[in-house]
């Protein structure tokens, strides 16, 4: 096994240099740091988490490594950041954000320094390349988000395919016989999110279960412009009585602006429901029905099993779905047969 001494004869320093290093108890030199970082990552040395709990230096830190891309909706993240920071404040434990995109690098950087006790792991792809990495860190992590493959670590979501099935029988509860679904822009369908395929497979299923047709509209671009086509589907709304789907705010707000601007009447012309917090959907100038992702309530059930792991919490990984939950606004209410 690679102990902190195999780390300081590499890295040509004294072992407590490379004890300060991880604690950051110390002030150390930007060129000394550097030599040991490397050293550890050429040993793929991580320190003990028995260990330090042993030797009573728990940091009392958690670490959140949520990545921002530029398509990131940064109001999404809020709900999971206040909740995850106040169970820790709960546990007198602060909480260290990690937003830069480092993939397994800045993971074995963040357990390495021994300076949280425990990471939650956001922005889950299917095909996460960090997993393999965060298995092995020697601290609890606990992902948000449900992978192909979790690697035996904790996994926390809503439940995808129940927020799907909750949508199509709303909209078809108002005499919805057509389906259409707002997908993804290009640069959010090239992140690989499982939960993406698993709500439009979702939608697929509920909508066929009820008999209703289906059409999924992708945008061919971000922004505006990928939105130009969707006024084709404007044309087969009038004929139809259609609900629209919608999975994310930027997604609500142009349907109900390029229906608007068509003269179609969200909520008496066509029944609309969005997959989004409350607050965002009542946010709209027309209240919008939305199921939920509890955004709050999947952080309070990761914390719940983070903290069972730092505290000893023994058991097989296992993935933990919270219930969504539809509340019935404007859109939906005025279009029932």
């Amino acid at each position: 096994m690679v102990t902190a001494s195999d780390v300081a004869k590499l890295a040509g320093v004294s072992q407590s240099t490379v004890s300060y290093v991880m604690s950051g108890t110390r002030t150390i030199s930007p060129a000394t740091r550097a030599r040991v970082e490397a050293a550890m990552k050429q040993l793929s040395y991580h320190p003990n988490a028995g260990a330090r709990a042993l030797a009573g230096r728990r940091t009392n830190v958690i670490g959140l490594v949520a990545r921002l891309p530029g398509n990131t909706d940064v109001a999404a993240l809020l709900p999971f950041i206040e909740t995850i920071t106040g169970s820790s404040r709960e546990r007198d434990c602060d909480v260290v954000l990690v937003t830069e995109d480092e993939g397994p690098a800045g993971l074995e950087r963040l357990a390495g320094r021994a300076i949280v006790d425990a990471i939650v792991l956001m922005d889950i792809r299917r095909d996460d390349d960090r997993l393999e990495t965060a298995r092995g860190l020697g601290v609890p992590v606990v992902l948000i988000g449900v992978p192909d493959d979790p690697h035996g670590l904790d996994c926390v979501d809503f439940d995808v395919r129940m927020a799907a099935t909750l949508a199509v029988e709303e909209l078809v509860s108002t005499g919805s016989e057509r389906i259409v679904l707002v997908g993804e822009t290009p640069s959010v369908r090239s992140e690989g999110f499982g939960f993406i395929a698993e709500f439009a497979a979702g939608v697929s299923a509920a909508a066929g279960a009820a008999g209703a047709d289906l059409t999924t509209y992708e945008p061919d671009a971000d922004g505006w412009p990928g939105f130009a086509g969707f006024a084709r589907v404007v044309d087969d709304i009038r004929a139809q009585r259609v609900g629209v789907i919608a999975r994310t705010p930027q997604a609500i707000d142009r349907t109900m602006q390029t229906l608007a601007s068509h003269g179609v009447v969200v909520g008496h012309d066509v029944s609309l429901v969005g997959l989004c917090t409350d607050a965002t959907a009542e946010s709209f100038r027309i209240p919008v029905t939305n199921v939920s992702p509890e955004p709050r309530d999947v952080s309070r059930q990761a914390m719940r099993i983070l903290f069972d792991r730092v505290d000893g919490g023994a058991g097989e990984a296992s993935v933990h779905l919270v219930s969504p939950r539809l509340t019935r606004r404007a859109t939906t209410g005025g279009s029932r047969p």
